[in-house]
């Protein structure tokens, strides 16, 4: 049988003890939806119903398994949580996070030093990687992930930060910018960098640049837009990266914000066991507080997946 995660548990718990998907959702600060799915994962690696519930229904009740399980995880759940909880805080001196280069290189050192405020002795460890990054929250390498990847797993809960948009850069040297419409056709021809296979913003990049069939073929590829921007500066080609790593300083490169591409969303996923973490709260609101705004757009409505945060 598949591992079951702490997380899955934790909210079938929950679940049974309000009565209601709704009541574990507020208190797990899940939305309704993502803690019937977290059940509806649960029943189904343990082969067999837990909860009956009634489409529109308020209220949920227990099978004769569910109560079972209830029983057995009742209250021994909630004295190992508080235990490790309190293991996690008195023991807990890093915080490992991983996020893409670029969002480190030029968004991260404010929130950095917001964080340090109320943290100053703790160690910081930043992995700059794209990809992997919820296998290694998973497996325990990374305590939080910043990320422009929704990962649709339970076990690494996401929240949206927000959204950016993209601008194509080139060596200003080549003279007018194109119309954001001609762009593709305007690259025919011309040598792109861009990001390593794999990562996120290569992707949204080759499947713009090859909408009527064109191919793509970089001439140079790099891990971050840091690296792919000073490519850019030295004259080595053309690429489309974030439109916050362009400045006024950047007097020699040119750039076309690319409003019709689709809009960048940013998350913040965690280790389920430490979303409650004060560390991790505390990240996560200076994340809202330096990005949401003046870099990222906020989130718009409903029409996003909720962590649980």
């Amino acid at each position: 049988m598949a591992k079951i995660s702490l997380t899955l548990i934790q909210t079938f718990y929950q679940v049974a003890r309000h009565g209601s998907f709704s009541g574990a959702a507020r208190d797990l600060n899940l939305s309704y939806q993502s803690a019937a799915n977290h059940v509806r994962r649960l029943e189904q690696l343990l082969k067999g119903k837990l909860i009956d519930s009634e489409q529109g229904a308020k209220r949920i009740s227990l099978t004769p398994r569910g109560r079972a399980l209830y029983n057995l995880l009742h209250p021994e759940l909630d004295i190992m949580l508080e235990r490790l909880t309190k293991l996690i805080e008195n023991q807990r001196s890093s915080l490992r996070v991983g996020m893409p280069q670029a969002i480190f290189f030029y968004l991260f050192p404010k929130v950095l030093a917001r964080f340090r405020e109320s943290f100053p002795e703790m160690e910081f460890a930043v992995y700059e990687r794209d990809t992997v990054l919820a296998e290694l929250v998973k497996n325990g390498s990374l305590d939080v992930c910043i990320s422009e990847r929704y990962f649709g797993d339970p076990v690494v809960p996401q929240r949206l930060l927000g959204s950016y948009r993209l601008s194509l850069v080139y060596p200003r040297a080549w003279g007018e910018p194109p119309a954001a419409s001609d762009i593709p056709a305007w690259t025919e021809g011309r040598p792109f960098v861009t990001y390593e296979p794999g990562q996120t913003l290569r992707n949204l990049t080759v499947d713009f640049l090859a909408r009527d069939g064109a191919a793509v073929q970089p001439v140079i590829s790099t891990s971050g837009s840091s690296s792919v921007k000073r490519c850019v500066e030295e004259g080595l080609g053309f690429s489309i990266i974030p439109s916050w790593c362009i400045g006024p300083e950047d007097h020699t490169i040119a750039s076309v914000k690319l409003d019709t591409l689709p809009e960048v969303r940013v998350y913040f996923g965690t280790a389920g066991f430490l979303q409650k973490h004060p560390m991790v709260l505390k990240l996560f609101e200076d994340c809202q507080r330096e990005l949401v705004g003046p870099v990222l757009d906020p989130p718009q409505g409903g029409d996003f997946p909720r962590g649980s945060l």
